[in-house]
Parts: structure tokens; sequence; C-alpha cells
């Protein structure tokens, strides 16, 4: 009944913001932002007058609408971070601007609070990417403020993930994209939502958005303890080539070379980048880890109102792995604190990404977009957890493999205008995903060579329709609000070989969203969150269970602000809350189900941003999650593991030329590995420093990972196993150890 009323109340809202549209008044002024050298649009600049302190914020394509006329003698204020800022007369304004913003260091007395972007996390993200900026592909998912990540299969699987009290194992409540292409996996072989990054390269990287909590209409499928949007550059300032070598035989080269640039007129571009990166690993046993990524991205404008987008991605990547080994056999002696128990795990993916988008200026407060991709995906994995458990001959070696095409359209309809003296933003998206794979199977196996039985095999596809529509609405008293309602549709269907049949179920989610920000001074802004999200369950196991719980939905609050008490410092807390009614996941290792019922989490947020010099700057994030399993008998009702109390942050000296510097650290208290807290995974504290010289071209890098080489273990599991000379098996903390002191060297030169 509740769900009921409050779909009803976001209905009949948005029903009367788009009601009002007719009423909207052409008065106030509109402009485009951008940077004054590369042409680009600077979203998220701050458009304030001077004398009411009213402030509006540039959208993606760098507009802005001011919704009412200001006095003569008052001027409007432009500042974005990273830029010198600028002022205009309120007299001399007698069209639409087109301000351009000369670039300069990062100064944060220039960064503005404001509510109307209605995007609370905006500017740490956007003042991290600026300040730290993206030297390797783990850098990518760091940038998100509480966000673990950890390895535990050779550099080629995909991380898994920690964010406000999950275990995300590989993606299961967060949803990734990359240029709106979707990067979780629905009905993984190896598990529901994979998503394996390392087909991106970083440097191409332009904007890593994100948010917290399933409070964003346009994310649906795993979006509940956030989202992470990557977004590649659309064109480049200048052609490089990077090499970089280091300890355990490692080498990484990369080319970026830019083939088409009109830089006066941006009418196209086109560049290419090229990686290659091996490694030994520090492993006892070789890891021979190979990867190769390649990417091109091509844009044109076509006429005045339509612009056409294009890129292409591909990677392959191999490797061995040492996988998890048990603590009692490193205590022991059988193996080092780097060996391994089977070092014949290991695998190859390979994953080919296609993508077009056109974007139309419908009219001067109207744009529309419509995006296709497709991707092409190869996984083949080998992995032992138990090592002889069920086995005792040949070990309990596992395969897990699949192919996979995965087709989609996004399509997003936007309006900006003025509704009385307050201006508001409407937004209608509609997307499109289907995935489709063939030969999906979980298979015993011996050496990578013997299969020794078949135990899954089949074929999944999966469609989801989904549609959204939001307004955003600038409110008096410098208010922002936003209501979004979300329907996905989905059918999941499974052709099981073995058994020979197949089976489908569809479902259907509807999800109501609001965001409300107050900006209560120059110096302080706060914002409530509430909403609806979920994750689907793997179709094999909707089919298998008829569709209960198929989309168990998450209920999330945040209650949050964002403060400057100085000039030079930036503060941000939020208060949150994240129910889900079932946690249900599919194991894809061993191929069953673990419903976990109902869960809770709370939590707290804090990040810090301060500049004490012109050049230097400090940041950390400190996280706080209590996460309980609702349906179980206290003592009882640990989820494993969860994070408790995260940390990471550091201090970082940043030039243009000259020298640069940076001092970080990450800290993972310990955690529970079982449901009854028996068994701890323990938490670490590392370091990694970096030092660079950049000449005018070229730039010099020393880099160190575990700076004091610090014994850690960087994933760990409760796992039960048998080590072939034992007559029992024993449950106990299995771990991959995390990287030690690790020296990297490089050259960037700048063509």
């Amino acid at each position: 009944m509740q769900h009921h009323f409050m779909s009803r109340y976001f209905i009949c809202l948005l029903l009367l913001a788009q009601t009002a549209r007719a009423q909207q008044s052409k008065t106030g002024y509109a402009g485009f932002i951008a940077d004054a050298r590369t042409h680009r649009q600077i979203e998220g600049a701050v458009v304030q007058s001077r004398q009411t302190n009213i402030a509006f914020t540039s959208n993606e394509q760098g507009r802005f609408y001011f919704a009412s006329r200001l006095p003569a003698s008052d001027s409007l204020h432009i500042s974005a971070l990273g830029y010198v800022p600028k002022a205009i007369a309120c007299k001399d304004i007698r069209e639409e601007l087109n301000i351009h913003l000369e670039p300069d260091v990062v100064n944060l007395r220039e960064m503005t609070l404001s509510a109307s972007g209605n995007k609370p996390l905006h500017n740490v993200g956007q003042l991290d990417m600026k300040i730290r900026g993206l030297n390797n592909a783990q850098e990518l998912l760091r940038m998100v403020p509480g966000l673990f990540i950890g390895q535990h299969a050779g550099g080629g699987k995909a991380e898994q993930i920690f964010l406000r009290g999950f275990d995300i194992d590989h993606g299961t409540d967060v949803a990734i994209t990359t240029d709106g292409i979707p990067v979780n996996m629905v009905s993984h072989a190896h598990g529901q939502g994979y998503a394996d990054l390392h087909f991106i390269i970083p440097e191409v990287v332009d904007q890593v958005r994100f948010g917290k909590g399933p409070y964003a209409a346009d994310k649906g499928n795993f979006a509940t303890a956030g989202h992470v949007a990557l977004q590649s550059k659309e064109r480049l300032d200048n052609s490089l080539v990077k090499v970089e070598g280091g300890q355990f035989n490692t080498l990484r080269t990369l080319a970026m070379v830019q083939l088409l640039q009109d830089r006066g007129r941006q009418k196209q571009g086109m560049y290419v980048a090229a990686e290659h990166l091996r490694s030994q690993g520090f492993f006892d046993a070789p890891q021979n880890f190979s990867r190769t990524n390649l990417f091109a991205r091509y844009q044109q404008m076509l006429g005045k109102r339509h612009q056409l987008d294009a890129s292409i991605a591909t990677f392959y990547s191999k490797w061995n792995a040492s996988g998890q080994i048990p603590e009692r056999a490193v205590a022991d002696g059988s193996i080092s604190f780097f060996g391994a128990i089977d070092p014949s795990e290991g695998g190859n993916t390979h994953r080919t990404n296609i993508q077009t988008r056109l974007r139309t200026q419908l009219s001067e407060n109207s744009t529309l977009s419509n995006q296709l991709y497709y991707t092409a995906y190869h996984f083949d994995l080998f992995s032992n957890f138990t090592f002889f458990l069920n086995d005792p001959v040949n070990g309990d070696q596992i395969r897990q493999k699949e192919k996979r095409g995965l087709w989609g359209y996004n399509g997003l309809y936007k309006h900006y205008g003025v509704l009385g003296r307050n201006t508001h933003t409407f937004e209608a998206g509609l997307s499109l995903r289907a995935d489709a794979t063939r030969n999906s199977q979980l298979a015993h196996t011996k050496n990578r060579a013997t299969l020794l039985q078949q135990q899954q095999w089949g074929n999944v596809s999966e469609w989801n329709a989904a549609a959204y529509i939001r307004e955003t609405v600038q409110l008096p008293y410098r208010i922002t609000l936003e209501s979004a309602l979300r329907f996905d549709q989905f059918i999941h269907a499974y052709s099981d070989k073995l058994q020979d049949t197949r089976r489908q179920k569809h479902t259907a989610i509807v999800s109501p969203k609001i965001n409300l920000s107050w900006q209560a001074s120059n110096k302080a802004m706060l914002y409530l969150s509430a909403g609806r999200g979920f994750h689907s369950n793997d179709a094999r196991v909707v089919v298998q269970t008829n569709g209960r719980e198929a989309l168990p939905a998450a209920w999330g609050a945040d209650l949050g602000i964002q403060a400057k008490p100085r000039n030079n410092l930036v503060l941000q807390a939020a208060l949150w809350y994240l129910a889900l009614e079932q946690e249900f996941i599919y194991v894809g290792d061993e191929g069953i189900v673990e419903p976990l019922g109902r869960t809770r989490r709370t939590g707290l947020d804090v990040s810090a941003r301060y500049q004490p010099l012109r050049n230097l700057y400090l940041d950390a994030d400190l996280n706080y999650a209590r996460a309980l399993a609702l349906d179980v008998s206290k003592g009882e009702d640990y989820l494993p593991l969860a994070p408790r109390f995260t940390s990471s942050g550091g201090i970082t000296y940043k030039k243009n030329t000259g020298w640069n510097g940076s001092f970080r650290y990450r800290w993972m208290g310990n955690r529970p590995a079982n449901e009854d807290n028996s068994l701890v995974a323990e938490g670490y504290f590392v370091c990694d420093a970096g030092l660079a010289y950049n000449f005018k071209r070229i730039e010099l890098m020393l880099s160190a990972q575990n700076l004091f080489d610090v014994r850690w273990k960087e994933t760990q599991f409760a796992s039960t196993s048998r080590l072939q000379q034992e007559p029992d098996p024993v449950t106990e903390i299995h771990f991959t150890p995390g990287t030690p002191f690790f020296l990297k060297a490089g050259i960037t030169i700048t063509l």
C-alpha cells in the first residue's frame, strides 16, 4: 500500500510540473561555458549573482539557465574548478552568453557551493580528478570516496569491490558504465553483476561520475550501494607516448595519437590509443600476465544542431593465478606467503565495445540523445577454492566459461526552461538491453586440460527494457527539488543443455526517487535523498525459483551536508540507510543459490579536502557501516566480509611544470568473515607514493606501491577446504596476498 501511494505521489508531482511548462517565461539569462584553450564545454561551472547570491550550475553540455533578470547594478560571477573566474556586468548582457574560462591551477577558494546542480558528490569527485588524476586502472574505482577494491586472481579477473558495508563481490550492488555502455554482466559465468574494467585505458578517461545509494533515476540494475559512470575524452590535448617499467618484470607501453582536430571550431576530432602491459607478478609461481588494449573515438558536428560520436574499444588478457591460499598452509611452512596450492589456476578474456551516439539540439532549451552499442565478450577462468575437498584424487579445479553478445539502446530527452521565476529541467529516458550467452558452463577440470564433469551448461537470454522521467525544479529560498520515477521490465530465460529444457520468466519493478537540496548559505549546503533501487538475480536462479525474489528491492535514504568553513577547506558528511528485501545471491563458483534474507545497513561517510598552500592539497575520507541480517538470531546476524571502518587519503603537491609528488594511504579495519564473527578478516594499512618532474614536453615518474613493504591480505574468505594430505576438511581464512613493495619508473613524452 505504501509503495502504491509513493508511486502515485511521484506521478502527480511530475505531471504537475509538466502542466506548468506552459507558464514559462523567457526572462533571465542563458549561456554556454567552455574552456578558452580547448573549447570543450565545462560541466559544473557555477554562475552566481553577486548581490542576491542566487546561483545556477552548468549542465553536461556546458549550458546554464538563470531564471530571472537581475538589476543593471548586479553582476554574474562565473567560476569552475581549475579555471580563472570571470565577472560579467548585467548591464552589458544583451543576448545569450558565450563564456570562455582560462585554465589555472586548482584553487579551492574558487569552489562555489550550489544546490542547483543537485549532485552533492560532484564537487568532491571533480576536485579529486583534477588533483590526483588517474595513474593506473585501479584508480578508476578508487576515485569514489569509501570504495575499496581487491584482486584475487592474478590481475586478470575483475576486482572484488567494497562500498557502504557491502562486499559487492565483482559488482552485484554497484552499477558501472563507460560512455553509456554497461560494464556489469548479468547472469555471468563467475557471478551476477561481474564488472571487469581492465578493457579501459585510464589515460583516456576524462570524467569519473559517481553517486551513492539508489537515488539516480537514470541508473537501474545493480545501483543499490551506488553507481560509477566513466566518460572518455572527446579529444586529446596532445599526442603522447608513455613507457613504464618496474619490479617483477613489469613493462607497460602506451601511445595516444590525435588524428583529426579542429581546435578553433570543434567541428571534428579523432584519436586512437594503444596499451600493452605484461608482468610476471610477485607470486612464487609466475603470473605470465599479458594485456593489450586498443581504443579509438571519433566526433563530428553535422550542421549546427547535430553531433555524432562513435568509439570502438577492444582488449585481450591472459594470466596465471595462485588463487586463494589457506592460512594453515603458510603457518606450517608448506608454502610461502606468496605461494600456491594449485598454481594451474588462471584464464583469459577479451571484450570488444562499439557505440555510436547522435546528440541533437532540438531548440535553445531542448536536447535529444540516441545511442546504440554492441559488446562481444569471451571469458574463460580456471579456479580451485577447495583443493581436494570434493575430489581427493584429481582435485577440485573448476572451469567457468562463456561467450556473450550484448547490445542496447539509450535514449534521452532533456528540456531546460523557466517555471515562473524558477528554472527547471525535465528528462525522459528510455533504454533497452539484451544479453545472450552461448555455452555458459561450470565444469570440473584437471590442470586446465581434462574435463572431468560438466556441472552446468546452457544458454542465458536476458532482456531489460526501462523508462524513467525526472523533473528538477529550482524553488525559492535556494531549494532544489528533484523527483523521478523509473520502470524496469525483465525477461529472463535459460536453456539447460544438460537437462534439455528451456524456462522463461517475466518480472518488473517500479522505483520512485526524490532528491532535495538546500543552499543554506554560501558556506553550507544540505541535502536529503530517498528512493528505491534493485539488483536483479541470475536468470538461472530466477527460472529455478519460478520468479520469486527476482528483483529484490533496496530502500535507501541519505541526509548530508557539504560545507566550506574556510575558503580553502571543503567538508562533506552524510548519514545513510539502506535496506534490502532479499540478498539472494547466485554463487557462480559453485553453481548454488545463497538466500541471505532481509538485510539492513546504516552508516556515516565523512570527506575533507584542504588546500593549505597554492600547490599543496590534502584529502581524507572516513567511512563507517553497520551491516546486519534481519531474519536470523542475534549473534549470527553478521554479513560476511562487510567492511565496518575504512579510510583513505593523502597529500598531493601539484604544479604544471617542475616537481610533483603524492603520498597516499588506505586502511580497512577488521571485519567479520562469517555469520557469527568467529572468523575475522584482518584489516590492513597500506601506503603508496609517487614523484614526478615535468619538463615542457617530458615527464619523468617514479612510484612505489606499498611503500613500507607491509605484509597484508588483499582479499579474504572463510572457506572450507582440504589439502591433499589431510584426512578431514578445515574451515578457516583463505586469502590472496597484497602487493609487496613495488617500485616503478616511467617517462611520458608529449608530441
